[in-house]
């Protein structure tokens, strides 16, 4: 069954004229909107930085080699933990066994495939670079002959 007509009073009526939504009708009420939105804008107020609290300390320096101590740079590459773990333990059993040395790991970015023990003048104990895994020449060495050599050179 057809749906009612409405009866008209002989008023005009207001009539809805419904428009279609489409992509360029959007683009063109945007432009409409923006253009007086610039004109309205005002332009908001920059929040307030907080002041940043500074120390009046020094910054850190490197230590320095004084007084017939040593500095020792181990170098590992970070591409397997068996370079960690070895590179630890050099470092404890030079420290326990020579006093007031400085041993150092890691100072600057490391090299691939590296494990190198040096002193920070130049002096190389051990360098084995460019290693490609399963890093064999590394995993070769006895470490506790490798840390006395590197004891007896030092003393």
């Amino acid at each position: 069954m057809a749906p009612t007509k409405r009866k008209s009073d002989g008023k005009p009526g207001t009539t809805h004229k419904t428009t279609r939504v489409t992509r360029s009708s959007t683009r063109q009420t945007t432009k409409v909107i923006t253009k007086v939105t610039t004109t309205v804008m005002v332009e908001p107020t920059p929040k307030s930085k907080k002041a940043k609290i500074t120390t009046k300390n020094k910054p850190k320096s490197k230590p320095k080699a004084g007084n017939g101590s040593k500095t020792i740079v181990i170098e590992h590459c970070k591409q397997c933990n068996q370079f960690k773990i070895r590179a630890h333990k050099v470092k404890l059993d030079l420290e326990n066994a020579v006093p007031g040395i400085t041993v150092l790991i890691n100072p600057q970015q490391p090299r691939r495939g590296c494990f190198e023990v040096r002193e920070e003048d130049g002096k190389k104990f051990v360098s084995l670079l460019n290693m490609k895994p399963p890093f064999a020449p590394m995993k070769a060495l006895d470490m506790d002959a490798v840390i006395s050599d590197i004891i007896h050179q030092i003393r």
